[in-house]
């Protein structure tokens, strides 16, 4: 059975008529690979940089690519994680088996702020947070992400044409504890 779509979860595989065996066969022929639990990409049909968050999209629908890798996605950084961080509301359960997935839980109530769409991958709908939601996560969240993060991603972000700080301040208004360190940067900047 060839499937159409770039991920594949065991319940599709099992729908589709594919027993476990069948779906290890496919895993060992390269034909596909295992991302988490219970979780398959077809590798020749997805971009590797996507897979992950591709993967944990087909399994909790809210994933969304958030701090340094959508620092990345917007080219606001020149970071190369090793993981791809992957958001999801705080409360939901996080799927299991991913080795190359950083989660983070953020609040329910702000959760869809800044929350985009990508580029489908097939049937498959995936998310990222806006550059000025990520720019305003990473002064939130600097003890985790380092306090420069944010200053050099802000700096890239401002040279930018169409960047205005009042978007990146009605975004951080979402956020009032990260409001004074991202109006002292932007003014700093500016």
């Amino acid at each position: 059975m060839v499937f159409s779509e770039a991920v594949l979860t065991l319940g599709d595989a099992r729908a589709g008529g594919l027993s476990k065996d069948q779906v290890y066969r496919m895993i060992e022929t390269g034909e596909l690979e295992r991302v988490g639990r219970g979780v398959y990409v077809r590798p020749d049909r997805i971009d590797p940089a996507m897979a992950s968050l591709a993967a944990a999209t087909a399994l909790q629908v809210r994933a969304t690519m958030c701090l340094t890798s959508a620092l990345v996605h917007h080219d606001l950084s020149d970071a190369i994680p090793h993981e791809t961080d992957i958001a999801l509301p705080r409360g939901v359960r996080r799927p299991a088996g991913f080795d190359h997935v950083a989660w983070h839980s953020f609040d329910p109530a702000t959760f869809d702020i800044g929350r985009t769409p990508l580029k489908a991958e097939g049937a498959l709908q995936m998310w990222v947070y806006s550059a000025e939601r990520t720019i305003v996560d990473c002064f939130r969240l600097a003890h985790l992400e380092g306090p420069d993060i944010g200053h050099t991603a802000l700096r890239r972000w401002v040279q930018r044409r169409g960047s205005t700080p009042a978007d990146l301040l009605r975004v951080a208004a979402a956020f009032p504890r990260s409001v004074p360190r991202v109006r002292q940067a932007l003014e700093v900047l500016l």
